[in-house]
């Protein structure tokens, strides 16, 4: 991949939590802006979406690289949660504006993107969250 998360989440996090939401979109989205990095993304995310092995081996990528420093530093209560959300959030808008290209999003500048999408990343970071209890597997074995 043409980014280090070892390298990129110290910077990302290192102001703290306030502003955190517009840091990781700004910072997300100017690397798939970028047509040089854009190009290894795509192809990730073509491949895991139809590769159970290429699936398995991203989701335990950025589980243990991404989403686990990330929940992390959150510090707060469901923190997996939050960070899981964030990911999903991202995954999606990569989706829709540079996989789809589903306008208006695919040709909104990238400030218009922040601006956005940032309030709701900053929410699952440190707003009000819902609690989503055990996994579906756990409930069933139990109740």
């Amino acid at each position: 991949l043409p980014v280090d998360p070892a390298t990129v989440l110290p910077v990302l996090l290192g102001p703290g939590l306030d502003g955190l939401g517009e840091r990781v979109v700004r910072f997300f989205v100017s690397v798939w802006d970028d047509p040089v990095a854009r190009g290894p993304f795509l192809s990730l995310i073509r491949s895991v979406a139809g590769h159970e092995e290429s699936a398995t081996m991203f989701r335990q990528f950025i589980t243990e690289q991404l989403l686990g420093p990330l929940a992390a530093a959150i510090g707060r209560p469901n923190a997996r949660l939050r960070a899981t959300l964030v990911g999903s959030q991202l995954v999606g808008l990569a989706m829709v504006r540079y996989v789809v290209k589903v306008e208006p999003l695919a040709s909104a500048s990238a400030d218009q993107v922040v601006a956005a999408v940032a309030p709701t990343i900053q929410r699952y970071l440190t707003g009000d969250v819902c609690d989503l209890g055990p996994p579906a597997a756990d409930s069933a074995a139990t109740g």
